[in-house]
């Protein structure tokens, strides 16, 4: 694990986003049982009262977490189902971007969560209300651009589940070797073969050449 401690000077509580942004890194290397006050404020160089400056508990902490989690992951994805495009390949391509790009989309986060959820009966819930979310502006986004309502739900179950099984897998695939299968993928997501022009500019958008 790696947490970069504050800088002193700038206050010796930290802040908020500090204490969150250690506590992500502990829920991603270990898991919710590994996020604990005591680890995060040796880790951080700052004392344990520091903590209860910004949250009055590690329950809050973990709120601050999941909500990061559904801000970032689920927000994200739905504006970019939302954007603007002019045909369902250059609108997949759109939501594509969210697996290519972790300031979009953080997968190992997503991961950490659903895990987490599997023994809590809490979390459980929102994780099921994010992916109706998450579906719901799939089957959107592709019914906009003439797909039947039936097919729409299909084809956002079957890209969901593959992102999903795909970072549960952790292929650990270069950015490079994935963008090369994108194009496919949408083929077989929308049942259209997206044209060159279409590719390209999914491929410059990640600083590639097609």
């Amino acid at each position: 694990m790696t947490i970069q401690k504050p800088d002193k000077s700038s206050g010796w509580r930290g802040s908020a986003d500090l204490w969150v942004d250690a506590a992500y890194q502990l829920l991603l290397d270990g898991g919710v049982e590994a996020v604990k006050v005591m680890p995060l404020a040796k880790a951080l160089g700052l004392s344990r009262t520091s903590f209860y400056w910004h949250f009055p508990d590690r329950e809050a902490l973990l709120e601050a977490i999941v909500a990061r989690w559904e801000a970032k992951n689920t927000g994200n994805l739905v504006a970019r189902c939302a954007a603007p495009a002019g045909s369902v390949c250059a609108a997949v391509f759109n939501l594509f971007d969210c697996w290519i790009d972790e300031n979009l989309f953080d997968s190992r986060l997503d991961l950490a969560i659903r895990n987490w959820a599997q023994n809590d009966d809490t979390l459980m819930p929102r994780v099921k209300a994010a992916d109706a979310t998450r579906l719901a502006a799939m089957r959107a986004m592709l019914e906009r651009h003439g797909q039947s309502p039936a097919m729409a739900a299909t084809r956002a179950n079957t890209m969901i589940f593959t992102q999903v099984g795909y970072y549960s897998m952790r292929l650990g695939e270069a950015v490079a070797d994935r963008l090369d299968r994108m194009p496919p993928y949408v083929e077989v997501f929308t049942g259209e073969v997206p044209t060159d022009a279409e590719i390209a500019e999914f491929f410059a958008r990640h600083g590639q050449k097609r």
